[in-house]
């Protein structure tokens, strides 16, 4: 993806957490930074209250870091790459563009640098929302700040062009120079602890370990040479079409491993309809979720401080974790039970005995994890690329040469969501955050101190949308898609701007992705949580025109 393939590939940062404190400039786009990593969200505010970095904040609600920018973009839902777009142009009109780097590191620039010219300063205005003057003073900050670093999240990629908006990001830092240096860097946050560790293991559907596609002939013959198997070249399926195949029938069975798909997928009453079809249902979790509760095996994993093993964050670093107590009960560490079923199977090459035999497997089968072993990280963390026992690991990436050489400029059409607001559905629903739960609540909700700070959800709404529906601060609405409808507790508030509601998925109780549209990016394949169509409307009326 626009030469940054390695990292975005993967998910990865480009650069460090510690990168933040030397940036001149931070542009924060689609991540509610202080909510969903509140340590990288306090490095971050800290930069800023020294007075040596400059942020820029793009996002549709008025989120914590706000009060800290010195320009907010509050662009609509879904218009990513317009805005983007729009920067990058008055970047090259004003030639506050890297001529050097371009040159240098790049290739294709003449045909993006025509395709600005879709994006003249009165277009971005009107479909961005954002004032023409406000975008001119942000392109000038974060191309004439150096160096300059972008953040961002699942407010970038949780969309059906999705995979537009990161190559317009790594357009907007390659064509300021902003890559492989200090403090610069596209930094994508992951979402999970070890949610980084997971993808670069292979748990994804079209790669092994490392990011070494299923389809290359190449790696193929390494990994059935090393585990004596034959090995399938063609790429399999994605959560995003795993879930309609199984509600089909033509998926009978599924194995599902610490997710919570009952609550967290788009369309979510569909997903739990699709798991009731299934033929045979396998649950490994922690806890007895929402959807382990569909499932006809239930396997007791471990948690973290039950077991031993590494997790890998967002920043590429790989980190021991060490068990501090027993398993409770009859929970077993997750790598222990997967070798148990393997070998009950038939399978060969399962007979490990810890996770540290394990670790040495995947140095041998997997380059840039090739230098880390358990021994070097008892004394230390490392960042991949490490490829040999003898390498300190690599804190920024594409310090000289991207992954494919030089990277590739890209020519973007703006595509606007899948889903319009429209005289049914006149509103527009984004997912949010909540700093005191985590994602379906599995844990946090079960934390009595997290549920004084927040015990239900909140359908945060604009005063005058709530105003012209005769809705008060506190009542309960009811809010309603294409898809299903769920009642929760109106909160007024101006973070939310007028024709858009936010919601988390915290609370079982009030399940948003039943309201969210699956329609997904057809590359990524990464489904439109951030945008759907919905009305928002008093629980009693609705009770009423539907009893």
């Amino acid at each position: 993806m626009a030469g940054l393939a390695t990292s975005f590939g993967s998910g990865a940062m480009t650069n460090s957490i510690a990168d933040i404190n030397e940036a001149a400039c931070v542009l924060a786009i689609g991540t509610n930074t202080t909510q969903a990593h509140p340590i990288i969200g306090m490095n971050l505010r800290s930069a800023v209250k020294k007075g040596k970095t400059k942020l820029i904040v793009a996002n549709p609600l008025e989120i914590g870091l706000v009060r800290d920018a010195e320009i907010w973009l509050r662009h609509r839902a879904g218009t990513d790459v317009v805005l983007l777009m729009g920067l990058m142009k008055v970047i090259v009109d004003e030639g506050l563009a890297d001529e050097k780097f371009i040159r240098e590191r790049g290739e294709n620039f003449d045909a993006f640098k025509d395709s600005l010219r879709h994006y003249p300063l009165d277009l971005v205005e009107k479909v961005t929302g954002v004032p023409g003057a406000k975008v001119v003073a942000a392109a000038r900050l974060y191309a004439t700040s150096h160096p300059a670093a972008i953040l961002y999240t699942m407010g970038i990629t949780q969309h059906t062009h999705g995979t537009d908006n990161v190559m317009a990001i790594a357009n907007l830092a390659m064509l300021t120079g902003n890559i492989g240096k200090p403090g610069s860097g596209v930094n994508p946050l992951r979402g999970q602890n070890n949610v980084q560790g997971a993808c670069d293991m292979g748990a994804l559907p079209n790669v092994y370990s490392g990011y070494q596609s299923v389809a290359d002939p190449r790696v193929k013959e390494k990994f059935e040479t090393a585990w004596g198997a034959a090995l399938n070249p063609t790429p399999g399926k994605t959560l995003t079409e795993i879930m309609p195949l199984a509600h089909e029938g033509k998926i009978k069975a599924i194995y599902l491993m610490g997710e919570n798909p009952s609550l967290s997928d788009p369309d979510a009453s569909h997903v739990r309809e699709a798991m009731q079809r299934l033929d045979f249902f396998v649950v490994q979790d922690i806890f007895l979720s929402e959807t382990a509760r569909l499932a006809d095996v239930v396997l007791p994993a471990a948690s973290f401080a039950e077991k031993d093993g590494t997790f890998t964050n967002t920043e590429r670093r790989v980190q021991r974790v060490r068990k501090a107590i027993e398993p409770v009960g009859d929970s077993r560490p997750d790598w222990w039970i997967t070798c148990q079923i393997a070998k009950r199977m038939g399978a060969k090459g399962f007979d490990f005995e810890s996770p540290a035999q394990i670790m040495a497997e995947i140095a041998r089968l997997t380059p840039s994890y090739g230098g880390i072993s358990f021994d070097r990280l008892e004394k230390e963390s490392l960042q991949w690329p490490c490829p040999t026992p003898e390498h300190p690991g690599t804190a920024i990436l594409h310090t000289e040469l991207f992954s494919r050489g030089k990277g590739h400029f890209v020519a973007l059409d703006y595509k606007p969501p899948a889903e319009l607001p429209d005289a049914e559905y006149p509103l527009v629903l984004t997912t949010d955050r909540s700093l005191f739960h985590y994602h379906t609540g599995t844990m946090t909700r079960k934390v009595k101190g997290l549920n004084l700070f927040r015990k239900e959800e909140l359908v945060a709404i604009n005063p005058g949308d709530a105003a012209g529906l005769g809705i008060a601060d506190g009542e309960m609405v009811r809010v309603v898609s294409r898809r299903g409808r769920v009642t929760a507790k109106a909160r007024l508030t101006e973070a939310s701007p007028p024709g858009t509601i936010a919601m988390t998925f915290h609370f079982a109780e009030s399940p948003t992705n039943e309201l969210t549209n699956p329609a997904f990016d057809p590359v990524a394949k990464t489904p439109e949580l951030k945008v759907a169509a919905v009305r928002v409307e008093k629980a009693e009326r609705a009770a009423v025109a539907t009893g």
